[in-house]
């Protein structure tokens, strides 16, 4: 497979977010900003490349028994190191993520990806797949982030631009559900018309 399309289906035709609807938690409960979705983004980049990249190197030696269950072993060992990294150099960013960060051992797009492709194929490869599904799961939780700052606190990446009369549900719960539909919607449409 040609590698530039393996990072850009990623991207957009697998989209984790907008196409494939995978790791909905961190991306309704980490986004009530574009800083915090873009690091919980890099975050899940780092572990899935590298997940990838041992597990494709593993795979023969694994028995089929365990897996699964070896495959969890490996994503927490890297979740392990992130959380860390994050808590030592971080930390604020850290105690902002708070139970996300950990969660990513659970992350359906890291398992999927996993047992979907890095367990097929080669390292290079998986590396380049994990890349581009982070890519683009950072991207989406990024925009997200970004629409629901400004719609409702009037800011982005901390630069304030309208402090008041901003409404506050784009920051709330259901904020999350209504830019994540609205820009489901956009996405689709806009790459539709790219087929």
């Amino acid at each position: 497979m040609n590698k530039l399309k393996l990072i850009t289906k990623g991207i957009i035709h697998e989209n984790p977010t907008f196409v494939l609807l995978l790791g909905m938690c961190p991306t309704l409960g980490t986004t009530t900003s574009a800083i915090n979705g873009m690091s919980m983004g890099i975050a899940t980049m780092a572990v899935l490349i590298l997940s990838n990249m041992t597990i494709s190197m593993v795979k023969n030696i694994i028995p089929d028994k365990v897996r699964i269950p070896s495959f969890i072993v490996i994503i927490a060992s890297f979740v392990t190191v992130v959380q860390l990294l994050m808590q030592a150099y971080l930390p604020a960013l850290y105690e902002t993520l708070g139970v996300f960060i950990p969660l990513i051992v659970v992350n359906c797009i890291i398992l999927g990806r996993a047992e979907a492709f890095a367990s097929k194929n080669r390292v290079g490869d998986s590396a380049l797949d994990g890349l581009g599904i982070g890519l683009g799961f950072t991207m989406s939780l990024t925009l997200i982030g970004a629409v629901r700052e400004i719609l409702g606190s009037g800011s982005i990446f901390g630069f304030t631009f309208a402090s008041q009369g901003m409404p506050l549900v784009f920051v709330l719960a259901p904020g999350a559900f209504l830019v994540l539909g609205y820009l489901m919607v956009l996405f689709n449409k806009f790459t539709a018309k790219k087929k």
